[in-house]
């Protein structure tokens, strides 16, 4: 009989930046349980808001599964005498098995015939296990920070105050941290601070309705859009989208209240990017925007309370973002008393890293940096890369950055413009942050692409020179983030630059801070590029074993990288691929060990081997052209014309002859042909389904 299972937790408030993962979490602890005790289960649905995580399980059966088990014991021929009765190593094996000895079997095996003992485990009642494995459940359910209370040594994210748990409809009783299980639980803390009993789910849900919570994350997100919506109307404009805003919000709420306020238009002189980032990050405010994207006078909050006088309560709201908003308008005109250029010396006394020196030490590697970038990829747009690398951190010692961090290069462009520096150089120091996130929009301009990669470089190579280098989710650095960045900003404009000789030039301008060994570093920040760029393409939908092989092969420009893995998987879907590379397998696998040489034509006795050495060298310098040309997939088209020549040769000729002269020209030629095609993947890497 299939059944519902019901859990409530309730707590003390929980950090809203909590509640997602926890959710994810919970569910994957509840599968992963339900499998080890053999529990099956329809769907788990998981809710949580800041006073409460549930659980909710469809169709749970009634009973675990019975297992059967089998367990090979001591030979036949010393299990029983020559009267046929049980010796001593018989009657030995079914006592350890619990069971009696006319209930052994025997069980033919390759080594002859053994006694065995089939025992089968009959599955508990659920209910009977429910209450050792919830405890469980809850203890195991991560947090970045836990807490004790009381007296005890319990430790969750914060203190419980209560348990519901029901199974069909009756109470699971176990206790946790002397909070005793039950089928009560507690509305709103301020509209409804009251007990009330629930039956199942169906009851949960009217019952935390009537008691002013929303307890389904997604319900509450959607109200808060529709009510947001409506009073971003009636103010005139729309609401300005921030997915993370109202992600933080949601979970900041069991009852969403919208209440609509106003500021001072004067506050519309600062920044749009000022105002905005006062009311998400301090306030948690939403803003509202007109058709052209400008800033109205208005704002909306999100209340977790009903009150009987809303006026009341949006003056408070009010009130407490004009003092916020005054006190940015005072760091505004404060920074604002000297040009942008004035505040860089500040930086020497800020520092980066411990080990890799302070900002201005950063800054200057990144002026030397960006103008290597430029001279290789932009040489129009040197100049301005140049000023926007040296001005690129120096918005990070205003008033303004100092009290608001996310306006960082935001404020630098600000700043660089209002000092009367050139657009394209203001521009350039807010996108050198650009990418800030997967799927983030790409810098607009040459130069913020030049200076975004010089910092990100800058940083990567240091801390991979100081060994800091990402162990497992620790991070500190975001080295992963900026390793994809500067891919990403090389791929979306389509530029060719040397990864060897980009790191090569960042460890020259390090110098000193580089303190392990510079090709150690250096083979280490290139695996750390190809992981990165792999596990992209990976998921991007490129296969693993194309991917695997472009990157096995020699890498160092990662422009050129993705065209051969995009060429090679095209070049895959052609009928005569998987024989091309069955070939070519071939050729690699005997050459492993030979060291390349020319071919001797002179050597040549074979008809087969004759035709391959013709066929190739046809073939070779067009291919060598068109890898020049970076026309990839022709280059493997070409290469693919001598495939019969190849397989003749493997039919009709013996490689690994005795005659030492043969044998070597043969694995030349198959060696020369190996290198050709290696320039663009290895193919010993392809796998071929047959």
């Amino acid at each position: 009989m299939l059944k519902e299972l019901l859990l409530e937790i309730g707590t003390e408030e929980i950090p809203s930046v909590y509640l997602n993962p926890a959710i994810g979490k919970i569910e994957e602890l509840t599968k992963k349980l339900f499998a080890e005790n053999r529990v099956s289960h329809g769907q788990i649905k998981v809710f949580g808001s800041p006073r409460r995580l549930i659980l909710f399980v469809e169709n749970l059966s009634d009973r675990q599964e019975s297992i059967t088990s089998k367990v090979i014991g001591p030979p036949k021929r010393v299990s029983f005498n020559e009267k046929g009765l049980p010796t001593q190593a018989a009657v030995g094996f079914a006592k350890n098995q619990g069971i009696r000895v006319e209930d052994l079997n025997v069980e033919k095996t390759e080594k002859g015939e053994y006694l065995c003992a089939v025992k089968e485990e009959k599955g508990e009642a659920t209910k009977k296990i429910l209450p050792d494995i919830l405890p469980k459940l809850i203890f195991s359910i991560p947090f970045p920070k836990h807490m004790r209370w009381g007296d005890g040594n319990v430790k969750f994210v914060r203190p419980v105050h209560w348990i519901l748990c029901l199974y069909n409809g009756d109470v699971v009783k176990f206790e946790f941290d002397s909070v005793k299980s039950g089928n009560k639980s507690f509305g709103h803390r301020f509209l409804s601070p009251k007990t009330f009993t629930v039956k199942d789910f169906a009851s949960y849900g009217k019952k935390t309705k009537e008691n002013y919570i929303i307890f389904n994350q997604e319900d509450r997100r959607e109200t808060i859009l529709k009510e947001a919506n409506k009073l971003a109307k009636k103010a005139g404009g729309s609401l300005y989208e921030d997915a993370n805003l109202l992600e933080a919000v949601t979970h900041l709420v069991e009852y969403p209240c919208p209440i609509l306020g106003e500021f001072g238009k004067e506050y519309l002189e600062l920044p749009k990017e000022v105002l905005i980032s006062v009311m998400k990050k301090h306030q948690r405010y939403f803003s509202i925007v007109n058709s052209n994207g400008s800033l109205l006078p208005n704002f909306i909050a999100i209340s977790n309370n009903k009150v009987k006088n809303p006026a009341v309560m949006k003056a408070g709201y009010e009130r407490v973002l004009k003092a916020r908003f005054s006190d940015a308008r005072f760091f505004y005109e404060e920074d604002k008393k000297k040009p942008l250029k004035e505040y860089i010396e500040k930086l020497k006394s800020v520092v980066f890293q411990e080990k890799l020196g302070t900002y201005y030490e950063k800054v200057e590697r990144i002026v030397k940096l960006a103008c290597y970038i430029a001279d290789k990829i932009a040489p129009d747009s040197k100049e301005i890369s140049e000023r926007g690398a040296f001005l690129c951190k120096a918005d990070l010692v205003t008033q303004m950055v100092y009290e608001f961090p996310d306006l960082q290069g935001i404020m630098g462009r600000e700043y660089a413009r209002l000092s009367g520096e050139k657009q394209e150089v203001a521009d350039a120091i807010y996108e050198h942050y650009l990418p800030r996130f997967a799927g983030d929009k790409l810098p607009d301009s040459r130069a913020g692409d030049i200076v975004s990669i010089a910092d990100k470089i800058d940083t990567i190579i240091g801390c991979f020179g100081v060994g800091l280098i990402p162990t497992g989710s620790e991070d500190p650095y975001a080295l992963r983030r900026q390793t994809l960045a500067i891919a990403n900003i090389i791929l979306g404009k389509s530029y060719q630059i040397s990864v060897s000789d980009l790191i090569d030039r960042a460890m020259d301008i390090a110098g000193q801070k580089i303190e392990r060994g510079r090709g150690e570093v250096k083979n280490e920040v290139i695996d750390f590029f190809k992981s990165r760029l792999k596990n992209q393409l990976v998921s991007d939908g490129f296969s693993y074993d194309v991917v695997d092989a472009v990157f096995s092969a020699r890498f160092n420009d990662i422009l050129d990288a993705v065209n051969k893995v995009k060429a090679l998987s095209e070049l895959k879907t052609l009928e005569y691929f998987s024989p091309l590379a069955i070939a070519f397998k071939r050729a690699a696998n005997i050459i492993k060990e030979n060291k390349y040489g020319s071919p001797d034509p002179a050597l040549l006795k074979e008809d087969a081997e004759k035709e391959l050495y013709d066929s190739f060298n046809s073939i070779k310098s067009d291919v060598e052209k068109l890898v020049e040309e970076k026309m990839y997939l022709d280059a493997m088209k070409k290469i693919a014309e001598i495939r019969g020549s190849v397989d003749k040769f493997f039919d009709k000729v013996m490689v690994m002859v005795e005659d030492k002269s043969l044998r070597e020209n043969r694995l030349n030629l198959l060696s020369n042909i190996s290198k050709l095609y290696g320039e663009l993947a290895d193919f010993t890497k392809i796998i071929i389904v047959k």
